[in-house]
């Protein structure tokens, strides 16, 4: 099946910086740089065939979006939360990304609608997804949860969800997203949500978005309570 229809820039318009930024965010976002893990310069570049330049680049940029933090005389650290923290954010979440998915419902245009049904079913043809190890969205236009909220049309709930709170989110969002069972239970709930923004019942759009955010908030719940005594969320 072809890729939707995405609003992307061209490959040839990335400079090096572009495209290291992207290959360390996904490797935060899919755990190959865990949480918490130390950043060394020199095997980063090395990874990526890059320049001290462009790579400080990237770095710089990953620390605004708080994927990285900086510490004094320590250096440079993969960002992590903590249990309480993640879970304050996922609260959140729920109530908000309820909200976009009832204003989506009364908001979306048709196109964003068939771009959201054309989305779900190139996720669905992810070998990860088919195999039930896991839900890998890439950010932006390839993400579900993205082009629902900006189809809620309300720019200050988009300005609220896909400002820092996305990018923070996201690492965790993937890795919990690898527990048994629930790639293939996320997919079904996305299709349910969008099926009923299509139908216009905004009602029913919040209180499948509510409950959808609201498992994976259990689902982190669980993985906590089964290794107790940690301070940092333990990812897969």
């Amino acid at each position: 099946m072809n890729e939707p229809a995405l609003n992307l820039p061209e490959e040839a318009t990335l400079t090096l910086a572009d495209r290291v930024f992207g290959q360390i965010q996904n490797a935060i976002v899919k755990g190959e740089l865990r949480a918490g893990s130390k950043i060394s310069e020199s095997e980063l570049a090395a990874r990526y065939g890059v320049s001290r330049g462009p790579l400080r680049e990237a770095l710089n940029r990953l620390e605004s979006r708080q994927l990285l933090v900086r510490t004094p005389h320590v250096g440079m650290r993969v960002a992590s939360l903590s249990v309480e923290e993640l879970l304050e954010i996922y609260r959140v979440r729920e109530s908000l990304e309820g909200l976009a998915a009832r204003l989506a419902a009364e908001n979306a245009t048709p196109e964003e609608i068939a771009g959201m049904k054309s989305l779900l079913a190139f996720h669905q043809e992810q070998s990860e997804l088919q195999a039930g190890t896991g839900y890998y969205q890439e950010e932006g236009d390839f993400d579900l949860h993205y082009r629902l909220i900006l189809a809620s049309h309300n720019k200050v709930l988009s300005q609220m969800l896909l400002g820092e709170l996305y990018h923070r989110v996201r690492l965790y969002r993937y890795q919990f997203s690898g527990t048994a069972g629930r790639p293939h239970k996320a997919f079904a709930e996305h299709s349910q949500i969008i099926a009923a923004i299509e139908n216009r019942d905004g009602e029913m759009a919040e209180l499948l978005m509510r409950r959808h955010i609201g498992a994976a908030r259990k689902n982190i719940e669980a993985h906590h309570q089964s290794a107790p005594g940690h301070q940092q969320v333990q990812l897969p």
